[in-house]
């Protein structure tokens, strides 16, 4: 077989086609080259080739294939997102600062992805200090939608997610705190799976030049990324586990299965618009139609439920927890600055501005008496899904939006059915799954009048990723998924 029909092939596909050998890893490996070398111009998506080492590691594949080995991603080209240490090349995260910054071991999750036989051709773009839903910085540069090179790509793992829709390898790794792995699938028409909350080790995802040790992230997670949503699986399946580094042990975690095989079993209810923040009508209407869909096959389908957590509150939770997190690498001059603000604020102001600002200065007990908070929506999500099998909701409340690089985002907006809107409370629908930490997966579902593209996530319950990846595939299998943009296929 021809390497240039392997562009958007799947990961399952390729794996399979390489160990029947209709391919070699190393023919593989340099049409992936080729294919960054010849659009990356105008996405900018790779940010960092480490091609020479991609090619060294595909003909060690071919050989281990010819000896008869058999690892889940061997010989499989990808990418990885910037953050994550890749020994020998830079991490940066997007700091002028930390240009020169170079790793000297790999992040775990890499470690995991080599020791599966995957083959890393290059880093992938991210807004500085992954603090954005644009991809760019003054090192590398703007990362573009491979479906409209005038609008953002998404963030933080947006060079990940136009990496995949322009062609470039199956797979990639992407994080997520504030929608990082699922804003930019949603935004580039391909998959993510933001993990259950430490179900992958993040070790070696850290911000220069911290050294690589096991921490407690909070809210953060790493995961997979790709064009189908089996494939978040294969990839899940390889980086998933804890990190030895915490507690000495090396074991394989085991997650439980799918609660369902087929659409008509799975009980799911339907969110398409927020209490603080409105969804565009494109977003709603694609939600709505799939919605639609799901209740024709069979799946029971609801708009609606008193056991829904107060979405308000815990969006106004969320953003004091993020911020407290955020705040702890703040600049003294930014918290001070922060500290007057918040000595003006009228006390019944609980908007989303305000409650940021509040998180920036949260004390150790009021971190305390949130993370109580936090613990009481747990509970509720936990009996919810005693009813229900999945919540199906958007991302964002837009598709793709156009460059927006003016430097204060809280200054910024985002225009929703012609309305404009706070560009930070966007916030509120990724947060739906960041605060309790549950796994979210995201696909896409159809595009805008404009050929943008449009997705949503679909949230599952505590440790049981599997559920929401196993719907997302047969919503994908039923009713189509990833569509190469224009000009790349």
């Amino acid at each position: 077989m021809a390497a240039s029909q392997f562009a958007f092939k799947t990961a399952s596909e390729t794996a399979a086609a390489l160990a029947a050998k209709a391919i070699s890893a190393v023919e593989l490996t340099q049409a992936t080259i080729d294919r960054i070398e010849k659009y990356d111009a105008a996405i900018n998506a790779v940010c960092v080739c480490d091609f020479d080492r991609a090619l060294d590691a595909a003909r060690a594949a071919d050989a281990a294939i010819g000896r008869g080995e058999q690892r889940p991603l061997l010989g499989v080209p990808m990418t990885i997102k910037e953050s994550y240490n890749l020994a020998g090349t830079p991490t940066t995260w997007g700091f002028v600062p930390q240009r020169n910054f170079v790793p000297k071991e790999d992040a775990v999750a890499v470690q995991r992805v080599k020791g599966a036989g995957g083959v890393i051709v290059g880093k992938t773009n991210v807004p500085i200090g992954l603090g954005d839903w644009q991809s760019y910085n003054d090192i590398y540069g703007v990362t573009n939608n491979p479906y409209d090179t005038g609008r953002t790509p998404g963030g933080s793992s947006g060079g990940s997610a136009a990496a995949l829709a322009a062609g470039y390898g199956p797979l990639s790794l992407g994080s997520d705190i504030g929608g990082s792995l699922r804003v930019p699938a949603h935004y580039c028409g391909v998959t993510a799976h933001k993990p259950t909350l430490n179900l992958v080790a993040t070790r070696g995802h850290t911000p220069p030049p911290l050294p690589p040790l096991p921490i407690e992230h909070d809210l953060a997670v790493v995961g997979p990324m790709a064009r189908c949503a089996a494939d978040l699986t294969l990839l899940l399946d390889v980086i998933a586990g804890p990190d030895e580094l915490d507690n000495g042990v090396s074991y394989k975690l085991v997650l439980p299965p799918a609660r369902h095989n087929d659409l008509k079993s799975f009980r799911i209810l339907v969110l398409d618009t927020h209490p603080l923040l409105p969804s565009d009508s494109s977003v709603r209407a694609a939600i709505n139609t799939l919605a639609d869909n799901l209740a024709k096959q069979g799946a029971r389908v609801e708009r609606q439920s008193n056991l829904l957590p107060d979405l308000g509150a815990s969006a106004r939770l969320y953003m004091r927890m993020l911020l407290s997190f955020l705040a702890a690498n703040f600049p003294p001059e930014a918290i001070a600055h922060i500290r007057q603000n918040v000595s003006k604020l009228d006390p019944a102001d609980n908007s989303l501005a305000a409650e940021r600002q509040r998180g920036t200065l949260m004390s150790h007990r009021e971190w305390l008496l949130a993370n109580g908070a936090r613990t009481t929506e747990r509970a509720r999500w936990r009996t919810l899904f005693g009813t229900f099998d999945a919540v199906i909701c958007p991302i964002m409340p837009t598709a793709a939006y156009p460059h927006d690089h003016s430097p204060e985002q809280s200054q910024r907006v985002i225009m929703i059915d012609n309305a404009p809107y706070p560009y930070t409370d966007q916030l509120t629908w990724p947060g739906l799954a960041t605060l309790t930490g549950l796994p979210a997966t995201t696909i896409p579902i159809g595009f805008t009048t404009n050929g943008l593209p449009v997705g949503m996530q679909i949230v599952g319950p505590w440790l049981e990723d599997r559920t929401p990846l196993k719907l997302a595939e047969l919503i994908e299998r039923e009713f189509g998924g990833f569509k190469p943009p224009k000009g790349f296929d």
